[in-house]
């Protein structure tokens, strides 16, 4: 049974009813462009065929049931839909509700049923998935009529106030904004997001991600402790976020900061001339001509904002010798999930590479599966 179907049943299983409509958000993979987020800098992912589906329909009572995937239910009224009156994981559905102005009244009550087939952790964009997913929902079924890039912003609200957690708009983007063979070019300084050709299938290309043990590691952890470096860094360096730097500003950098920090802002000063380039590339030469950029930016995250584990270098070396055009670290956390862009022809030979170099190391065997370029939040029906 497919996800569609299945939040179906389960929702009629609940309610007793069938829903009003079904709506779905994707995932998210990061191609390039990685901790330059939070410096108001540039990123590239790509909204993925793996999201989070919700079955949605309206109540007469002003109350808001959410079933989540697991089967946890919470139930509020519509108009307690505000911050600091919703804990769990229920907050991000709630706090789209809140952001839309649910909370002031006159909206109708919903039961929203949530499932997902996106891989389990943070580094996929979940979250924001759901996020997404309820916006579009609410923005219909209300009649709120508000334009893409402010149910993105709406999100962040949800996220930031309702949650807690200070997300900047590279996934809520993604999951609004993507399209089938395309990539999202997001401008976190301008707040904008564009949609980039990435024709996988077109140019005989594969996107392999392969999801270690290394996954599990708290990217929070990490997140914080490297955006408080950054911060820092600005500061010292007299700028309001390190996007205000160029390649050219590294060597005042290096004279002026220790040795750690200027690592530091080495990585997202020529990670955001990464995605530049890379963006350029897929315009002008297709998904083929980017391989170097991905391998250039492993090594910069490695060995500049000291993201790595020995499952994720070894997984990359042995991808690349098998013949994947490139393949770098992506998302949270110590470098848990890899991707690598293989041509389709290869596909099965780079796989059964990375499982032999897994074993040969006594790593545990990593799981992998192909993602293609999928379409943003959207009505199923």
């Amino acid at each position: 049974m497919n996800v569609v179907d299945r939040v179906t049943t389960r929702f009629t299983e609940v309610v007793g009813a069938d829903p009003v409509g079904v709506w779905s958000a994707p995932g998210r993979i990061t191609i390039i462009g990685d901790h330059t987020d939070y410096n108001a800098g540039l990123s590239l992912p790509v909204a993925i065929n793996l999201g989070v589906v919700i079955a949605v329909g309206v109540r007469d009572d002003g109350r808001v049931r959410v079933v989540s995937p697991h089967d946890d239910t919470t139930t509020v009224e519509l108009t307690r839909c505000v911050p600091g009156s919703v804990s769990g994981w229920s907050a991000v559905p709630l706090g789209v509700l809140w952001a839309l102005g649910g909370s002031r009244g006159g909206a109708s009550g919903l039961d929203i049923v949530i499932d997902s087939d996106i891989p389990a952790g943070s580094d996929f964009g979940t979250s924001s998935a759901i996020a997404c997913a309820v916006a579009v929902a609410v923005n219909d079924l209300w009649e709120i009529d508000l334009g893409r890039m402010d149910l993105v912003h709406a999100c962040q609200r949800a996220e930031h106030d309702m949650v807690g957690t200070p997300t900047t708009m590279v996934d809520t983007a993604t999951a609004m904004s993507g399209e089938t063979d395309s990539a999202v070019l997001v401008d976190c300084q301008l707040a904008e997001a564009s949609v980039i050709p990435f024709a996988l299938a077109e140019a005989g290309l594969a996107l392999l991600v392969i999801v270690s043990e290394g996954h599990r590691s708290p990217g929070g952890v990490v997140n914080q402790d490297r955006r408080a470096a950054c911060e820092r860094a600005a500061v010292s360096l007299g700028v309001d976020t390190l996007r205000d730097l160029a390649v050219d500003d590294l060597p005042r950098v290096r004279e002026t900061q220790d040795e750690e920090t200027y690592r530091r802002v080495r990585h997202v000063v020529t990670e955001n001339a990464r995605v530049a380039a890379v963006a350029e590339l897929l315009w002008s030469d297709g998904p083929r001509a980017i391989g170097d950029f991905l391998f250039a930016s492993y090594l910069s995250m490695r060995d500049d904002f000291d993201v790595h584990n020995s499952q994720s270098s070894r997984v990359i070396r042995s991808a690349r010798r098998a013949g994947a055009l490139g393949a770098r670290m992506t998302g949270g956390g110590l470098g848990g999930v890899v991707i690598a862009l293989v041509p389709t022809e290869l596909l099965s030979f780079v796989e059964r590479k990375v499982r032999q170099a897994c074993a040969d190391e006594h790593l545990s065997e990593p799981e992998m599966f192909v993602v293609t370029p999928s379409r943003g939040a959207h009505r199923v029906f």
